[in-house]
C-alpha cells in the first residue's frame, strides 16, 4: 500500500482463513489479490528476520526477494490450516530457505556439523523462533500505530499524537504535557483533558492491535488471542481492552 493511500477498517479487511482460500482456490484474479495481501501482512516480519540472521543488506534483500516470489508463485500452496498458525507454516518455510542459502554458500549439500547445529538444533531453532516473534511483534505494533495515525487524521481526535508525545516526554508531568500537546495542535488543552486523551488513545491503540491479531488467527477466539498475545509479550498491555471485547468463542 503506497504512502497517504486510505486504509480499509480492520473489521472490513478479510480474515487469515478467507485470504488463504482465496489464494488456493480463488479464480485467478481472487488467488492473486489474496496472496499479495498476505505477503504485505507478513513482509516486514520477514525481511527483518532475513537481516537479522544473514547481517548483510544485500543478502537479505535478495532472500526476501527469493521468498516473496516463492509466496508469490503459490509455493506455499501446501499450508493445512488445521495442522496449525500460518504464522508457523512462515517459519518452516523460512527455516528451509536459511538451510538452503547457508548450504549454497558453504558449496556443499549438507551443512557442517556445527553449523547444522547452529540453524537446526534445538538452541538454533529456539533463536530462531525468538528471533521471528521479535519481528513479528514489531510488524504488528507499526501497523497498530499506522492504524492510530489514520484513525487521527479521520477524526481529527489526536490520539497518535499524545502517544508519541507521552513516549518522547516519559518523566514530563501532565500540565507540561498539555502544554506541548495544546501548541502542536493549536487548541488550548488541559491537564485533565490530557489525561482523558491520554487514556482514550491507549485503548484505541491497544484495540487496533488486537484487530491485527485476530486477523492473523484461523479461529480468533478469546484464547487464541490470549496466547498469541502472550506469545509476543503484549498480553499484559492488551487486558484492559481484551476485557471490554466480545468474542464468538
Amino acid at each position: 500500500m503506497e504512502a497517504g493511500e486510505p486504509k480499509a477498517k480492520l473489521s472490513e479487511l478479510m480474515t487469515q482463513t478467507t485470504l488463504l482460500y482465496q489464494a488456493q482456490n480463488g479464480t485467478p484474479e481472487q488467488a492473486d489479490a489474496a496472496k499479495q495481501l498476505l505477503m504485505l501482512r507478513y513482509s516486514g516480519a520477514v525481511h527483518r528476520y532475513l537481516l537479522k540472521v544473514v547481517g548483510d543488506p544485500e543478502a537479505a534483500r535478495d532472500l526476501n526477494q527469493e521468498f516473496s516470489v516463492k509466496f508469490l508463485e503459490g509455493k506455499f500452496r501446501h499450508f493445512d490450516p488445521s495442522r496449525g498458525r500460518f504464522r508457523d507454516y512462515l517459519k518452516r518455510a523460512l527455516h528451509n530457505l536459511m538451510v538452503d542459502h547457508f548450504r549454497k554458500r558453504q558449496g556443499a549439500a549438507q551443512l557442517d556439523t556445527a553449523m547444522e547445529a547452529d540453524i537446526v538444533g534445538d538452541d538454533g531453532l529456539g533463536e530462531f523462533d525468538r528471533q521471528f516473534l521479535i519481528s513479528w511483534r514489531q510488524d504488528l505494533l507499526a501497523r497498530a500505530w499506522d492504524a492510530l495515525r489514520a484513525y487521527e487524521s479521520n477524526t481529527g481526535k489526536p490520539f497518535h499524537e499524545v502517544m508519541r508525545l507521552r513516549l518522547a516526554r516519559p518523566k514530563m508531568r501532565s500540565p507540561e504535557l498539555a502544554e506541548e500537546l495544546a501548541a502542536r495542535i493549536g487548541r488550548p488543552m488541559t491537564a485533565g483533558n490530557l489525561r482523558q486523551i491520554l487514556h482514550r488513545a491507549r485503548d484505541k491503540f491497544t484495540e487496533f492491535l488486537i484487530d491485527e491479531v485476530r486477523v492473523s488467527l484461523k479461529h480468533p477466539s478469546r484464547e487464541a488471542v490470549e496466547e498469541e498475545l502472550g506469545d509476543l509479550q503484549l498480553l499484559d498491555l492488551c487486558k484492559p481492552s481484551l476485557a471490554k471485547l466480545k468474542f464468538e468463542d
